[in-house]
């Protein structure tokens, strides 16, 4: 097989002019971006672009920045990770906080030099394009080269799926999951509370005690559908904001339509992953990382960030 080593720490100028600025004149470092609505396979797809190539994670969902509420937040498990490091993954202890954009923003970069460092690729995955547009300003642009894919499923296809994703949740323990956060007078608009599903079982903890089986049940149901409900207005958001950042803003994108995926089961939906998402998605950030082609890039103010870092592979063989 082959071992690819990719050389991604390049950061000297090229070629020094005075009074020009040397930073328009080195290669860039390369990071990949993976955006989509909520339950739409990003971090899946994360994980399998990063057991491809040498990489590590970092979160950007808003909700699982924090510690606690797993199932609620839908954070991936240990187990789905797979051995690739996490970074901004249930990091904030206080659920009472607000970890803003602009907190996002000054820790990935951190971690994204960090991770660069040990010659290791970054990629940024979640569902909160507002902490991604705070992290990909100008400045951004000028040190970095961007690979933006877009994991996009038909809406009425995700909207079922969602539906069924809050039932697991609630039979993996979600219910009990969030009574353990429940306070009286908590104020939703804040820290991890404002995770979907917090709010919404607020009155079911309220009235569970004092009320008979039958209209306990009825009120969770009614909670349950809440849940379902706000989540696909949630996702609507979330794909209106990756149009808004393509169409306006001009973000380059490469859209991987994981739909049929969706429609299948078991090994047919194994392939369609495969066939549509991952193979396609491993394949653009080979050429992104390894060729001199144009590159997926943010466009501001009509200019492109036009400077491409190049990382050539060491080619190397080996036998298992």
């Amino acid at each position: 097989m082959c071992l690819l080593v990719y050389l991604s720490k390049q950061v000297r100028p090229l070629l020094h002019i005075p009074g020009s600025d040397n930073q328009l004149l080195r290669h860039k470092e390369k990071v990949v971006v993976v955006m989509g609505a909520t339950g739409t396979g990003k971090s899946r797809l994360s994980i399998d672009l990063a057991t491809r190539f040498a990489a590590e994670v970092i979160n950007s969902d808003k909700m699982q920045v924090y510690q606690g509420l797993d199932i609620a937040t839908n954070k991936i498990t240990d187990e789905e990770r797979r051995g690739v490091p996490h970074h901004l993954l249930g990091v904030v202890a206080d659920p009472e906080t607000d970890f803003s954009a602009g907190n996002f923003r000054a820790v990935a970069s951190i971690s994204m030099r960090s991770i660069l460092g040990r010659g290791h690729l970054p990629i940024i995955v979640g569902g909160s394009n507002s902490f991604v547009e705070a992290l990909v300003d100008m400045n951004f642009q000028l040190r970095y080269d961007c690979c933006f894919l877009w994991v996009d499923v038909g809406m009425p296809v995700l909207h079922s799926f969602v539906s069924d994703r809050v039932d697991k949740m609630v039979e993996r323990g979600m219910i009990d999951e969030v009574r353990d956060f429940y306070r009286p007078n908590a104020d939703y608009s804040r820290g991890i509370r404002r995770a979907i599903g917090v709010p919404e079982l607020d009155e079911f903890f309220r009235v569970e005690s004092f009320c008979d089986d039958e209209t306990r049940a009825r009120i969770l149901a009614e909670a349950i559908d809440s849940i379902k409900s706000n989540t696909s207005r949630l996702s609507r958001r979330q794909l209106e904001k990756i149009h808004r950042l393509r169409n306006i803003k001009g973000w380059r994108m490469h859209r991987l339509d994981a739909t049929d995926v969706f429609r299948k089961r078991g090994g047919e939906a194994e392939a369609a992953w495969e066939n549509t998402v991952a193979g396609p998605g491993a394949a653009l950030v080979s050429r992104f990382l390894y060729d001199m082609e144009p590159a997926p890039a943010v466009v501001c103010g009509g200019v492109a960030a036009a400077m491409r870092g190049v990382g050539r592979p060491l080619m190397a063989t080996a036998t298992h």
